[in-house]
């Protein structure tokens, strides 16, 4: 049984087994999640999923980021992980398709203040759920991506899951079950991206997750055989004749996720489709000291399996924009940086900008490769109203993983600018320290009353 193995092979990690690279990245992860959720907290999409749980909220052990307020752990996981998604600044992963700590990381901090764990229990457990999220991708994509699936949501629920055993300490039995419970449990399509929805995903398949594991906790049952069973998970999600199982396995910590391709980093707020066009157009910028009136035409090549959720030529609202790879070249032209303040829908219709998008023309990619794994390139050509023609190529933008990082001292920055909008500057760089030194911290409660006396609310 499949999902019998995975509980086995999840648990199996620990602190100490783990190489210094996968803790390493994982402190890093842990930090960008938290300083996108606190960014995210007054998100609309926040403040939604929030105004409509106020009548089941109850009080409890965790804290609702963004206000002094303690919750029940399953809001604090909805809403939280919401706000960690409201941006479109969190991590991604090659592997899942989608973003690995979102889903995992709110659900596991709401568990850690109710249980008191400490800082290295909360990495081993994230590093498991990581793990298990993009082993099941392997099996899954990239059909599973193209038939409409929103991964982060989908495959979120089974690291949600996952982690979350971890922290509890599940049997492998108990552990099983609440994977199995994941499979119904697991929901997204890419239909509402560009919405509050896409957010919304993340919340639910966090507190999915977590209540996975409390089910299992509590001795709920449900079928080991929810991924192969001719009714399950893979025939269902995918239809059989498009995943292979196998992949799970043979792969699994050879190395683990995390470590090999690692955790992907934005330096933009926006859909990581977009990065690489972005990062060319930033470089014929830099390169040519180009401005916006310079410009008479853009072309923009992606590949198309990244073009068909980002070629949005007239978006009309900030979370449309997002996901429109005219849109942030148009913004990237004409500063020099994307940032999470153009992405109010005052600011996408901003006469400017829609001059500058009127310019602007996205395509496929006519060297793309549908099978290929190497997918996040892009090609961008200017052409110049006193006739030049420039054209820059990007392989991968920074941060997608390891061998293209970003540069040194840009993640802890980005994480200043998120918290400080929440809290106190001197608070921000305290818990800036102690999440980069997370193996140290005895009892992560601590740091959530950090947010808290430092919240400028």
């Amino acid at each position: 049984m499949l999902l019998q193995e995975i509980a086995t092979r999840s648990r199996a990690i620990t602190f100490e087994a783990c190489p210094i690279e996968a803790l390493e990245t994982a402190k890093l992860a842990i930090l960008d999640t938290i300083g996108v959720t606190l960014a995210g907290a007054d998100a609309d999409s926040t403040s939604t999923v929030l105004k409509a749980s106020q009548r089941a909220l109850a009080d409890g052990p965790a804290l609702l980021f963004g206000s002094h307020r303690r919750v029940d752990v399953y809001h604090a996981a909805l809403i939280n992980g919401t706000a960690s998604h409201a941006l479109d600044f969190d991590d991604c992963s090659n592997t899942l398709g989608g973003h690995p700590s979102a889903p995992i990381v709110p659900a596991l901090w709401a568990l850690a203040e109710e249980r008191g764990a400490s800082g290295a229990d909360l990495l081993s457990a994230y590093i498991a759920g990581v793990e298990v999220e993009t082993k099941i991708g392997r099996a899954v994509n990239f059909h599973h991506y193209e038939k409409g699936w929103h991964p982060t949501a989908t495959l979120g629920t089974f690291g949600s899951a996952a982690a979350c055993s971890h922290l509890l300490g599940l049997p492998i039995e108990r552990t099983t079950h609440a994977l199995s419970l994941a499979v119904s449990m697991s929901a997204g399509v890419k239909a509402n991206f560009g919405t509050m929805t896409k957010p919304y995903h993340v919340g639910q398949s966090a507190r999915n997750g977590l209540l996975a594991a409390l089910l299992a906790e509590a001795g709920m049952t449900a079928n080991p055989e929810a991924l192969e069973h001719p009714q399950g998970f893979f025939a269902i999600y995918n239809g059989t004749e498009n995943c292979v199982p196998g992949r799970i396995l043979d792969t699994w910590a050879k190395p683990l996720d995390i470590v090999e391709p690692g955790i992907a980093f934005k330096r933009h707020p926006c859909c990581a489709s977009t990065h690489p066009a972005v990062d060319a157009i930033l470089q014929l910028r830099k390169e040519h000291g180009l401005l916006p009136e310079d410009v008479a035409h853009v072309r923009s090549w992606t590949h198309p399996r990244r073009l068909n959720h980002t070629n949005r030529p007239d978006p009309q609202t900030g979370l449309d924009g997002k996901f429109s790879v005219q849109y942030v070249i148009a913004r990237a032209l004409m500063h020099g940086i994307v940032s999470l303040e153009h992405f109010s829908d005052d600011a996408v219709n901003e006469a400017p900008v829609r001059d500058l998008l009127a310019r602007i023309h996205a395509e496929p990619h006519p060297g793309a490769i549908w099978e290929s794994t190497e997918h996040f390139f892009a090609e961008v050509a200017v052409t110049t109203h006193d006739g030049r023609y420039l054209k820059a190529k990007i392989d991968r933008p920074l941060g997608r993983d390891r061998h293209h990082p970003l540069p040194k001292g840009t993640l802890e920055r980005k994480f200043l600018d998120c918290a400080s909008r929440v809290l106190t500057p001197n608070n921000a760089e305290q818990l800036s320290e102690q999440l980069l030194q997370l193996d140290r911290v005895n009892d992560t409660r601590t740091l959530s009353q950090l947010i808290i006396d430092g919240s400028v609310a």
